[in-house]
């Protein structure tokens, strides 16, 4: 035990060297934060590197979950942090495997030093721990980079989903929604959701959905189209659609749906100037 803690204070005392000789040896000509030329960017990436040696040099005193569990925060920073997140995954991993040697050559420094007193046997103990340390950490960080990326994606995607289907108020409690572009399920789902409130929040009593945009649908997306129309209903909005292309009423006849209570009119323009009028059941 004793040797462990005389090993976590040679490694301690070498963070900082372990620090700069790892950044005097970086590949600076890739991308990312390990490219950078910003001196902030890259005092930034040196204080999270000795961060780094001063929690790693602790898997000898500390027992293993309570090790792990410390590195989180530093893990998570890693992973959220802006330049990281602008590097190239493989460059990452690439630099937790060259701290990964750099360990195992202070590893062999530390037993040189004291050569009569450590066995094989606890030199390769040190080693599997550092390697299984920096593997795990090595896993989450990049766990971590692609969970907030992919966060971000659905961020993104909803936003521009809500921007795809906007709502445009009309005077006298109408509104517009009009669709464009292929719509797949996803899309579909936000535009129920994000209609049904909005005609709630904005008090419409009256929707027109124009279609004329729309070139693609699949049977499952033409069904929600129509759900829409149903949850409208429940919630005392008038829906009138435009615009139906071919493909479109195709697809919801051969899906049974009814259009004998759905006003509709060949184009937005007659929808919005005159009184649109039930379709008639043949």
């Amino acid at each position: 035990m004793q040797r462990n803690k005389d090993l976590y204070q040679f490694l301690l005392n070498k963070a900082e060297q372990l620090t700069e000789d790892w950044y005097a040896s970086l590949d600076k000509s890739g991308t990312g934060v390990y490219s950078s030329t910003d001196p902030e960017v890259i005092k930034g990436l040196k204080a999270q590197n000795f961060e780094f040696h001063q929690h790693l040099c602790k898997i000898f005193i500390m027992k293993k979950d309570d090790f792990f569990e410390e590195f989180e925060d530093w893990v998570r920073e890693i992973g959220r942090d802006p330049e990281h997140l602008n590097t190239p995954t493989h460059l990452i991993m690439r630099e937790f495997l060259r701290v990964r040697e750099q360990y195992m050559d202070f590893i062999n420094m530390y037993t040189k030093e004291t050569e009569d007193l450590v066995s094989q046997k606890s030199i390769d103990i040190w080693k599997y721990a550092v390697i299984e340390a920096i593997d795990v950490l090595m896993t989450r960080v990049v766990e971590e980079k692609s969970n907030h990326l992919n966060a971000r994606i659905e961020e993104q995607q909803q936003t521009i989903n809500e921007l795809s289907s906007p709502l445009i108020d009309l005077p006298n409690g109408k509104a517009l929604l009009p669709l464009v572009g292929d719509i797949d399920s996803d899309r579909a789902s936000a535009i129920f959701e994000n209609t049904l409130e909005g005609c709630t929040s904005k008090r419409v009593d009256h929707l027109f959905i124009d279609l004329s945009g729309v070139y693609l649908v699949d049977t499952r997306v033409a069904q929600q189209i129509f759900q829409l129309i149903t949850g409208l209903k429940l919630i005392g909005v008038t829906t009138t659609l435009s615009g139906i292309r071919p493909e479109i009423a195709q697809t919801a006849v051969q899906l049974g749906i009814d259009f004998g209570e759905i006003l509709i009119t060949s184009n937005l323009a007659q929808a919005i100037s005159a009184e649109a009028i039930p379709s008639q059941e043949n």
